[in-house]
């Protein structure tokens, strides 16, 4: 039986070859054997997904459902742990229990799928809900002495710190956890346990559901069925999800470290510069500081509108219009930071990383400024030195 088979529906739109390479290459940096098949219709991909010994048979299975409505219609009935995979960006795709979706990321998101059919094949966790809605949950991992099967558990001493981490993705529903599935297993081989953390994403029900998903999300860390040390919590956020740890920090959120991995810290020069293509802004659901020329912030902070005829707005109605959600505009925390940025990241980011690292400083924070060498992924890859030196800042500081 192979490790991985990835299953192509008829009447995708697709190199076919380029598909090929795209998987070989991922189970070759996997270390799993693989292959990739095309079904001629919906019988064959049923087909490719039963388990057992038969020729298609494998450990973990991707879907790639391509239009046709008969292959699509399968998507939700129970076929077991499969990742089915779009392309475009399908909003709001039922697939069975226990099964995942992934779309909207190109060819790109094969990469994506095939790596979360093996983490899942590879990484116990438990998902525990925290709401009602199919994206308000998070998955519990737990060192291996607090594991159901564990002797050791019974004579466990104190809990282990815990970390949470919040995906990014420019706050839009075609990216979600999975992103951050390969921080949990190194997290966990740390002695740590790990709280990956689903929202609902603005793009799809508006800012608000999204702040308060974090918080109830956080909040559940608490109730989850597993001595968690609570004293000893850091909260990870990734590119957005750095600025949704860090506003759910400044609200109130009870932690002892918050940690930006390439984090979008400064919205409003975010959305002024047009980061992800106007992200800012949709996500919000308005421009925050796209019509102001922001002046200086010692003293009354001025602005004059680009269109408004020389217009003075105050450090006050660029608040406003962030709505409290910028980190910059909420210093100080008062919790410990880490601020991890790589030096091949977007410019602009860099920039966020180390004014906001300079502003919190003199807003008395305690705050560590880490810069090295990668790119946006590498803070998120256990295997890159940037992210191995952002662990051992994180276990320190959990001590």
């Amino acid at each position: 039986m192979r490790d991985v088979l990835v299953v192509v529906g008829p009447g995708l739109v697709a190199d076919a070859p380029l598909l090929s390479e795209t998987a070989e290459r991922e189970f070759a940096a996997l270390g799993v054997s693989g292959a990739l098949v095309h079904a001629r219709d919906a019988a064959e991909v049923v087909a490719c997904t039963a388990a057992g010994d038969g020729e298609f048979s494998a450990a973990a299975v991707v879907v790639v459902p391509g239009p046709v409505d008969e292959v699509r219609r399968l998507m939700g009935q129970r076929l077991g742990p499969l990742v089915w995979l779009d392309l475009a960006r399908v909003d709001g795709a039922e697939v069975g229990e226990g099964a995942a979706h992934i779309h909207g990321r190109g060819v790109e998101g094969l990469i994506w799928a095939i790596r979360h059919a093996v983490h899942r094949l590879r990484h116990p966790r438990t998902r525990i809900p925290y709401g009602t809605h199919r994206d308000q949950w998070g998955e519990l991992y737990l060192p291996e002495r607090l594991l159901p099967r564990s002797a050791a558990r019974q004579a466990e001493g104190d809990g282990p710190a815990a970390v949470v981490l919040l995906h990014g993705g420019n706050w839009r529903s075609n990216w979600a956890a999975d992103l951050m599935d390969a921080l949990c297993p190194d997290l966990v081989g740390r002695g740590l346990a790990v709280w990956n953390l689903e929202y609902r994403r603005p793009d799809l029900h508006g800012w608000q559901a999204t702040t308060a998903d974090v918080a109830a999300g956080l909040a559940a860390l608490a109730t989850v069925d597993a001595p968690v040390d609570l004293d000893r919590v850091a909260v990870v956020g990734h590119s957005a999800g750095a600025q949704l740890a860090f506003r759910a920090v400044a609200d109130g959120a009870r932690v002892a470290l918050v940690v930006s991995l390439a984090g979008m810290l400064d919205l409003v020069e975010a959305d002024r510069r047009w980061l992800g293509s106007g992200a800012v802004a949709a996500a919000l659901g308005t421009a925050t500081g796209s019509d102001l020329h922001v002046g200086t912030r010692s003293g009354v902070s001025v602005g004059t509108g680009s269109g408004g005829g020389g217009e003075v707005r105050g450090l006050g109605e660029v608040e406003r219009l962030c709505g409290g959600a910028s980190p910059l505009l909420r210093l100080p925390l008062r919790v410990r930071q880490l601020i991890v940025q790589g030096s091949g990241d977007e410019l602009d980011l860099v920039d966020f990383a180390r004014r906001y690292a300079r502003a919190a400083r003199e807003a008395g924070d305690d705050v560590t400024y880490l810069e090295m060498s990668g790119d946006h992924f590498a803070v998120i890859d256990p295997h890159a030195p940037i992210w191995r030196t952002t662990a051992l800042a994180i276990t320190d500081a959990l001590r």
